[in-house]
């Protein structure tokens, strides 16, 4: 599925969480591998986008696993790991950012609405060591600009907050050239 095939689905899949993961719980969790997860209910950000690229048999759990056990230097070392935890890397903003940033999926970021389309993934920082991450959805707001499908604490939202933070990654996924 190349680029443009994968853009209205993936905000679909995101969206499907809205109203059903309705609560936030960044507590660790032993969870199945591959294909673990933790209660629809509830989540992270992360979990957003975890939920809905399996929707396109993208296992970010195992895909970010599998990396991380090839290239385990590449990645942050901010949480003291000495070795892959398939339970919460997926989880994990940095950890995410730095397995599409290896898959080729970055593009330059910048505050044009115009320049983010329908199931790209954002990044933000939101200060005091507190990173955020987010599908572009298809809708836009009657300015223009394109709002965004996250969890920051009240569940699964579609909301305007692409510009609200400091955007530190934008990505176009290529389910096609997965490595």
């Amino acid at each position: 599925m190349g680029e443009a095939g994968h853009a209205a689905p993936l905000a679909a899949l995101a969206r499907q969480q809205i109203g059903v993961t309705t609560s936030y719980d960044p507590g660790y969790r032993q969870l199945p591998y591959p294909g673990g997860d933790v209660p629809l209910h509830t989540g992270v950000c992360s979990d957003v986008l975890v939920r809905a690229f399996r929707g396109l048999r993208l296992d970010l759990q195992q895909a970010v696993h599998e990396d991380m056990k090839k290239a385990f230097g590449q990645y942050p070392r901010k949480w003291g790991l000495r070795r892959p935890d398939p339970n919460i890397d997926h989880r994990r903003v940095l950890n995410l950012m730095t397995y599409f940033q290896r898959r080729g999926w970055s593009l330059a970021r910048n505050r044009q609405g115009g320049g983010f389309h329908a199931g790209d993934v954002v990044a933000w920082d939101l200060g005091g060591g507190l990173m955020h991450i987010g599908i572009i959805s298809d809708r836009r707001t009657p300015e223009g600009t394109p709002l965004v499908i996250h969890n920051i604490g009240r569940g699964a939202q579609e909301e305007d907050i692409l510009f609200c933070y400091q955007i530190i990654g934008h990505y176009r996924p290529r389910l096609d050239s997965r490595r």
